[in-house]
């Protein structure tokens, strides 16, 4: 039996939440065109019985931070080079190759890595073959794989290569699992992941999520939630003329919600100003952000 922590780092908007779920075949995390939708570490089990258990984690991109928020997102990338057993580092094929090679060199890893390059099927083959060479030559490289997360194309070979060199063991979670994040933290994902695909640059930085009610009842799960923001302008743009937006985001959730959980959702949305909680570290652990 091979078992391991294969974590997954790299820069804002490589794929890596893409990747995680394309691997798991199941949408854990959550996914858009914006940088740092990803604020937290998620840990996603691929088991096969008796031959192996690769726990994967998706982490924040990697950035200088600027407020307390980002300070907590990095300190889970900092956890996920702790305990990795396997480093993935995932690299957007038409992105800049030195900042990647930089970046990946910065982590210091004791652990192998096996370098991916991403979003394959955006450049030519002549750009993917300089770019794989390029990551070949670097000490850290273990290996070179070329995928697209996206068109889930060439991740058996991944797949492969990493329980090739992953450790031997026992597993470390019930075969049966798919996470160790509870049902309400993923709710307030799929709230959150709207925010990014509805509103422009701004709003979805200053926004968080909070879910403070979850009912099971007999023909359906009631969910109460709290979308946080810093300003009353922010607030008054989520929830848009006679209450639209917010009605949108609602109905947008509800939807992924009800497919996530196999179960009739009524979902409940308020909008709350909390002044600066990107720098608040109680509020910051009250949203989650530890």
């Amino acid at each position: 039996m091979k078992a391991g922590f294969v974590n997954i780092f790299g820069k804002p908007n490589a794929g890596k939440s893409t990747l995680l779920n394309a691997l798991l075949g199941e949408k854990l995390a959550i996914v858009s065109p914006k940088v740092q939708t990803t604020r937290h570490r998620i840990k996603g089990f691929l088991t096969e019985p008796g031959e192996y258990q690769i726990i994967f984690s998706d982490t924040p991109g990697i950035i200088e931070p600027k407020y307390k928020l980002h300070e907590k997102m990095m300190g889970s990338v900092k956890s996920a080079l702790e305990d990795a057993d396997l480093a993935v580092l995932l690299v957007d094929a038409g992105d800049n190759r030195e900042e990647n090679h930089e970046l990946f060199d910065s982590l210091r890893l004791k652990v192998p890595a096996i370098v991916v390059i991403n979003k394959t099927d955006t450049v030519k083959p002549g750009t993917l073959e300089t770019v794989k060479t390029f990551f070949a030559a670097q000490r850290y490289a273990k290996k070179v794989i070329t995928v697209s997360a996206l068109k889930q194309s060439n991740l058996d070979e991944l797949k492969s290569s990493i329980i090739e060199l992953l450790p031997e063991g026992d597993p470390f979670y019930s075969e049966d699992d798919l996470t160790d994040l509870p049902t309400k933290f993923f709710v307030a994902e799929m709230v959150r992941e709207k925010v990014f695909h509805l509103f422009g640059d701004e709003i979805p930085y200053h926004t968080a999520v909070l879910v403070n009610e979850f009912k099971e009842k007999e023909t359906l799960i009631k969910i109460q939630a709290d979308i946080i923001v810093q300003r009353e302008s922010q607030k008054a743009i989520l929830l848009g003329g006679k209450g639209s937006m917010i009605k949108k985001i609602g109905t947008m959730a509800r939807e992924d919600i009800e497919q996530f959980l196999q179960q009739k959702v009524f979902l409940q949305l308020f909008i709350k100003v909390r002044p600066k909680w990107r720098d608040n570290d109680q509020q910051l652990k009250e949203y989650g952000y530890h």
